[in-house]
């Protein structure tokens, strides 16, 4: 099952990990707009909301969104609230075993291990790491790279991690 998010690649990006050694990590690209409905409850103190298919979403349910067009299955994983999430709050979730074993031995066996991305998605045996990145307003941190490493160390191939940048097209957010 081929990666959906590749029809919006950009390109790969140069990843220093915390033992030195460099990886380049796909990396996707797209512009959306904001929503201009009625406000939802909880935008974890700002987070900006967009608008996608008439629906208000958080870039990482978006992206979900992306994926589940093709077929795929997932969840956000919301590690500020610890929840798996397929909608806004106050929906949750929980995942697949498989899912979960999956999470269980990237995250080497650390719930809610700090740095995991934020989307993962599974289709056909595979799986696959988003991280959603605001253009110009996010970067890479520290705990990211640590996951990255310990997780490509224990069980993740790079092929199944990627970089989603995105930035809002209608504002100067």
């Amino acid at each position: 099952m081929a990666n959906p998010l590749l029809r919006f690649s950009a390109p790969v990006i140069g990843l220093r990990l915390p033992s030195g050694k460099m990886v380049s990590v796909q990396r996707c690209f797209s512009q959306f707009e904001l929503w201009h409905g009625t406000p939802i409850q909880d935008t974890y103190g700002g987070k900006a909301v967009l608008r996608w298919k008439g629906e208000p979403l958080f870039a990482e349910l978006v992206i979900l969104r992306l994926l589940q067009a093709e077929g795929w299955e997932g969840v956000w994983i919301d590690t500020y609230r610890r929840k798996f999430r397929q909608f806004v709050p106050p929906h949750s979730c929980s995942l697949p075993e498989h899912a979960q074993a999956f999470l269980d031995r990237a995250n080497v066996g650390r719930k809610w291990a700090a740095g995991c991305p934020d989307v993962l998605a599974w289709g056909e045996g595979q799986y696959l790491f988003v991280e959603a990145k605001r253009k110009g307003k996010d970067r890479i941190r520290k705990t990211q790279l640590v996951w990255l490493e310990s997780a490509l160390n224990s069980v993740l191939p790079l092929e199944s991690f990627l970089i989603f940048e995105w930035r809002v097209l209608d504002a100067k957010l």
